[in-house]
């Protein structure tokens, strides 16, 4: 096998698997693992078909290898936030990964390490929206440009944000 141009070593091998298991970041390691949605998947709290939204979808991995899949980071925090309504028989200790996807590259990212603006122009599949995207600068430029009320991070979203976002109302 060729790694880099010239045959792998077992230092090689070593060093793959130490960087497969350890990542070099959350975000990189947990979202490429993140299956993607087969045609046939719906979202567990709206019902929607989640890969007709490619640009938004959003993941759970759980460790048993199994996901749930959704049209958005809203109904993803939904789904999180009340699982014995969504997923009966499974706690947050199951969970191996969250991924969102990231509006400007429209790549998967860790979703606890993602910045998230709400209140913008940019509408999702459910309306007014949680924008995922991977650093500060980067939500702050959202911001700006698609006129966003607020900047919040994963420990932030709250029952009473969610229901605000349902009703266009950002505070």
């Amino acid at each position: 096998m060729r790694f880099f141009g010239g045959p792998m070593s077992s230092l090689g091998w070593l060093a793959a698997i130490l960087l497969s298991v350890l990542g070099l970041s959350p975000a990189w390691s947990e979202s490429s693992q993140l299956p993607a949605p087969s045609t046939k998947d719906t979202c567990p709290v709206c019902g929607m078909f989640v890969s007709l939204y490619p640009d938004w979808v959003a993941t759970v991995l759980y460790k048993d290898g199994h996901a749930h899949h959704f049209d958005g980071a809203k109904d993803l925090f939904k789904y999180l936030l009340n699982l014995p309504k969504y997923a009966p028989g499974h706690a947050r200790t199951d969970i191996a990964a969250i991924g969102v996807t990231e509006y400007y590259g429209v790549t998967k990212i860790d979703a606890r390490a993602a910045w998230y603006v709400i209140g913008s122009d940019v509408l999702g599949p459910m309306g007014h929206e949680l924008v995922p995207l991977t650093t500060r600068a980067e939500a702050e430029e959202f911001q700006r440009d698609h006129k966003g009320e607020r900047i919040v991070r994963f420990d932030d979203v709250t029952p009473a944000l969610l229901e605000n976002l349902d009703h266009g109302k950002f505070e």
